[in-house]
């Protein structure tokens, strides 16, 4: 199934962790061409306490043979390899995060997972570099392509090139 991670890291060297986490990542890709990989953005924190460090966030498409929990078990293993602590406080910074942002055309709401992810039709720091890979993607429960989303949101979160490739 074609799946959209989304990947973000403010703690300690951001980049590396974001290349630690894609090489992990691709380890569960089935696919037959190599998986897909946004540009990198540094963007501002989002909901965070003041003085919170920039993110980093990328997106990679994967084509996985897991279901979604299963995938999302994967995710959290990756995480914790990667450092970060499996309980913390909401937004509080984080070496790693990897969220699943879509799952082909699926639909899911679970207490631990909600696909499409519920937030990121309307975060810049993941339309962003999900357009960069499929811009005419359509989130399910969407009317609009990812690009069409883009340019639709309010220019309020900025969003700087970081990496062209990494």
């Amino acid at each position: 199934m074609k799946t959209a991670i989304a990947l973000g890291s403010n703690i300690g060297d951001r980049l590396q962790n974001l290349q630690r986490a894609r090489d992990a990542l691709v380890a569960l890709h089935r696919g037959s061409s190599p998986p897909l990989c946004s540009k990198v953005y540094e963007t501002a924190p989002a909901g965070c306490a003041p003085g919170t460090r920039s993110f980093l966030n990328a997106v990679v498409e994967l084509e996985c043979d897991c279901d979604p929990l299963a995938l999302l078990g994967a995710l959290r293993g990756i995480e914790t390899g990667l450092g970060r602590a499996a309980v913390r406080a909401p937004n509080a910074p984080r070496a790693i995060d990897l969220d699943i942002i879509v799952y082909g055309g699926c639909s899911l709401r679970e207490p631990s997972l909600t696909i499409p992810h519920p937030r990121a039709h309307e975060r810049r720091f993941v339309l962003q570099p999900l357009q960069d890979i499929c811009p005419d993607w359509i989130f399910p429960g969407q009317h609009e392509s990812v690009a069409g989303l883009l340019k639709n949101l309010p220019a309020r979160e900025p969003v700087e090139v970081f990496a062209e490739t990494w």
